[in-house]
């Protein structure tokens, strides 16, 4: 195989395109690296498309990897043939090449294996070849294999012992199998009933059934769940005639045969003890596998559009981890991100509500708060509702808006909020965190394990090591792609720039402590662990605001920094004009020129080159700046107030395999289903919405007592 040309066709690009791509991989760039700074060798090919040839490369190796493997261990036994190299290379899965070395593979002692023991093969052989007459009989025949030494007592013995052989030989086919397997899929079904008699989330499943082929990601997940925590039995069920006719078809080679009787018990013993049960254990791991590759999509969309949330910059915010009993912390945080003060209120025991309140007035007079950031978790609309009468008393111009504080707890007890806040509490950190995600959702949330973010469905029964794997490209992506200040950043965001991991991001922050800010990128070279590899992979991606370099607080490259002033130079522009109104006319100059000699004179390709001109226009961009900002609100609207028909804005907060989730200011988000998204067909709603999109939806219903909000976009 070649695995070049496999991608290729697979991923839709031509040949010279793959192997240059793969040439990067292999010599160890970052996939943000390679999309971003090699674009003429890749053809521009974006981040998304790059990850996918990357995966689907280490999967066809592993596949060319097993193939090998699998033809070495049959050489061994000196039985590997012309015919079974073909096959071999031909396998287009692992599976399949397994399933061509199973009749090879050393077997644990099976009945199978007690009857060529007992020697009883040539029996077996001799039924299998199914002539039209046999003198003598077959039973006649047979009494020759008798022989109580061996354990074959009779001849009953023997046949059933032949018949054990055959069986095997049946099952360890490999063209049936993978028939097999596809009869299955197409006209099996899955069925699931109660396992006990108690109701439970997985009632719905107690008497479900469904075509293999049709059933959907997220059911398959909830119902792996259910058998797991012993709610629910699960068979599969796929129409005997089928399969079994199938099997006479292929085995049975005369139908007049005497020896049928014995083939035809044998096809039945196989399928029923042997494939039936292997064939339900792969199609079920498939399901998963399918199901896990969906979800984790779902998952991987969700968390890129949390992360790249815009940031409210400039903002002074009063965070607010609600709760009862031990009362509700607050933080406030300036528009750096620095703790100016913390407390703790009672809000909801009346006897101290008034403390409260003078409290927080006093915080957000004193610190001239922009922002109140509440916690979504326990006591947030009691505590909602405490902020927003709050604020209709006092003359500041300050809102409120409810912030997910998924992860939040999880941050807080962690070693690194341990170390970041010494001197405060679990609570206190908790409160920092909330305000700190509003103020920049990226490097606050990539602190969290994005397991615990909220964003996706049934994590914890997926492959996590697939799961976290996606998930850490995801946040590998975001933030390579926003950029990040080198002497502000965390370690947490820095160890996910290109060509850095947590040692040498640790090391950053050392150097930068003990040295003072970076004033240059080529300082980065003086950090231990940073060498010329990791310098030219992570260089691009981090910013030095009010550097000795103005470039360096841009997205050029700094082994494109000479191309740059070439540039200016070429249109009589100096560096002073950067980010200003003099360098709009840069892209048109070019353009009256010519991109392709523009290029020529600077040994530069045309997409480096439009990537140049875009990041001295707006140096230090933040991509983020273009979405749509957070909704601020000042007043409070509970579940009750909400009627069929009324119209209302909202925030996508959650898409999954059925609807979306949408915040619309009455703490509990509604369903938009996907049949309300749109009116034209889509098979999956985040064809319509992403996660942090502004929507307008109306009530359809509402359930006061089950906390249950139906919506629609179809307005």
């Amino acid at each position: 195989m070649n695995i070049i040309e496999t991608l290729a066709k697979e991923l839709g690009l031509n040949v010279p395109q793959v192997e240059r791509t793969v040439a990067l991989i292999d010599e160890g760039n970052t996939i943000p690296f390679i999309a971003r700074y090699r674009k003429e060798v890749t053809g521009s090919l974006d981040d998304n498309v790059l990850r996918d040839l990357d995966e689907r490369l280490k999967a066809l190796r592993n596949l060319e990897k097993r193939r090998e493997e699998v033809k070495a261990l049959i050489d061994a036994q000196g039985k590997l043939t012309d015919e079974l190299v073909a096959a071999i290379d031909n396998a287009n899965t692992v599976t399949e090449v397994d399933d061509i070395y199973r009749p090879y593979r050393p077997h644990r002692k099976t009945r199978a294996s007690v009857a060529r023991e007992k020697g009883l093969e040539d029996l077996a052989m001799l039924i299998l070849s199914q002539l039209p007459e046999y003198t003598p009989s077959i039973e006649e025949q047979a009494e020759a294999f008798v022989n109580e030494e061996k354990g074959v007592a009779s001849v009953e013995e023997a046949l059933a012992g032949a018949s054990d052989i055959i069986a095997e030989e049946v099952s360890d086919n490999a063209e049936y199998r993978k028939k097999l397997r596809a009869l299955s899929f197409e006209y099996g079904s899955l069925a699931t009933k109660a396992a006990k008699e108690q109701d439970s989330v997985y009632s719905m499943y107690y008497d479900y059934t469904e075509a293999i082929k049709k059933i959907p990601g997220h059911r398959i997940l909830a119902i792996n769940r259910g058998e797991k925590e012993e709610f629910l039995k699960v068979t599969l069920s796929i129409p005997l005639e089928i399969v079994i006719n199938y099997l006479y078809n292929e085995v049975i080679t005369l139908s007049s045969s005497p020896a049928r009787k014995y083939v035809s018990a044998a096809i039945d013993d196989s399928y029923n003890r042997l494939i039936a049960p292997s064939i339900e254990r792969e199609i079920r791991n498939d399901l998963f596998d399918t199901a896990c590759d969906g979800a984790i999509k779902v998952f991987s969309d969700n968390l890129g559009h949390l992360l790249l949330q815009p940031p409210l910059k400039g903002k002074t915010v009063l965070g607010f981890d609600p709760g009862y009993a031990h009362g509700c912390k607050l933080a406030v945080v300036d528009r750096t991100g620095k703790v100016l003060d913390t407390a703790v209120i009672f809000p909801t025991q009346k006897n101290r509500m008034e403390d409260a309140a003078r409290v927080v007035k006093r915080l957000i007079r004193v610190y001239k708060v922009d922002v109140v950031a509440i916690g979504n978790g326990t006591a947030s609309k009691e505590s909602e509702i405490f902020i927003a009468n709050i604020l209709k008393e006092i003359p500041e111009n300050c809102r409120y808006i409810i912030v997910n504080e998924a992860g939040a707890s999880i941050y807080s007890a962690s070693a690194l909020a341990a170390e970041e806040f010494p001197e405060f509490d679990v609570m206190q950190r908790s409160a920092v965190s909330i305000a700190r995600r509003l103020q920049d959702p990226l490097a606050e949330l990539v602190k969290i394990d994005p397991k615990g973010i909220g964003v996706g469905q049934y994590q914890h029964d997926m492959k996590q090591a697939v799961l976290d794997g996606a998930l850490g490209a995801v946040v590998e992506d975001c933030v390579n792609a926003v950029g990040v200040d080198v002497n502000t950043a965390s370690y947490s965001l820095l160890a996910y720039i290109s060509g850095i991991n947590t040692a040498s991001a640790k090391n950053i922050v050392k150097y930068r402590e003990e040295n003072g800010e970076f004033t240059s990128r080529a300082q980065l070279t003086k950090v231990p662990r940073i060498g010329a590899k990791a310098y030219e992979q992570c260089a691009g991606f981090l910013r030095i605001p009010g550097g000795k370099e103005i470039l360096d607080n841009t997205g050029i490259h700094p082994e494109s920094y000479a191309s740059t002033r070439a540039l200016l130079k070429m249109f009589d522009l100096t560096e002073e004009s950067i980010g200003t109104s003099e360098i709009a006319s840069l892209r048109s100059k070019v353009a009256k020129k010519g991109a392709a000699a523009v290029c020529s004179e600077l040994g530069i390709g045309e997409p480096t080159l439009m990537d140049i001109i875009a990041e001295l226009e707006k140096p230090g961009r933040d991509i983020r700046d273009t979405f749509p900002a957070p909704i601020l609100r000042d007043d409070v609207m509970s579940l009750e107030d909400l009627k069929p028909d009324m119209l209302l804005d909202g925030t996508v907060r959650n898409v999954t395999d059925f609807g979306a989730f949408v915040d619309i200011g009455v703490h509990q988000d509604g369903l938009v289903h996907i049949s309300q998204m749109c009116d034209r067909y889509i098979k999956h709603p985040s064809e319509a919405v992403s996660l942090g999109d502004h929507v307008k939806v109306k009530v359809l219903s509402v359930d006061v007592a089950k906390k249950r909000i139906s919506l629609t976009m179809k307005l």
